[in-house]
């Protein structure tokens, strides 16, 4: 399983899950977008204290979901990037994931506190 967190693009991952992702599932500093190790970093925000507009993020996705796309072979954990640290509600992100061109496939497994804003996505993980 590959741990989707939410990332700076400076690769700065000092706190959060992006902390858990560096220490338990092979992210590497420096590496602020795409996969490394067991993770893929998602950025949510610039740097670790300027945070990016939602139509950015949007485009971060959809370059996430293009990319778990072309790789059925592996399974993707979804945290609920962008609402820790990078400010922003769960009703803002979760969202995203249905708006843009690319729809979540089969290989990406959502946290259960979004199921209510994810609707027609049967796959998560997690308690709520």
């Amino acid at each position: 399983m590959i741990f989707v967190f939410g990332s700076n693009l400076l690769g700065i991952h000092g706190a959060g899950a992006a902390k858990f992702a560096r220490f338990h599932h092979g992210a590497k500093i420096g590496v602020g977008e795409g996969i490394t190790g067991n993770s893929y970093a998602l950025p949510t925000k610039f740097t670790p204290r300027r945070g990016m507009p939602l139509s950015e993020i949007q485009k971060k996705i959809n370059t996430f979901l293009k990319f778990a796309k072309y790789h059925p072979e592996m399974n993707f954990q979804v945290t609920q990037i962008g609402c820790g640290l990078g400010g922003w509600h769960r009703k803002d992100i979760a969202p995203l994931f249905l708006a843009g061109p690319v729809q979540p496939s089969s290989n990406c497994y959502f946290d259960k506190a979004w199921k209510s804003l994810l609707p027609g996505i049967d796959t998560y993980w997690g308690t709520l």
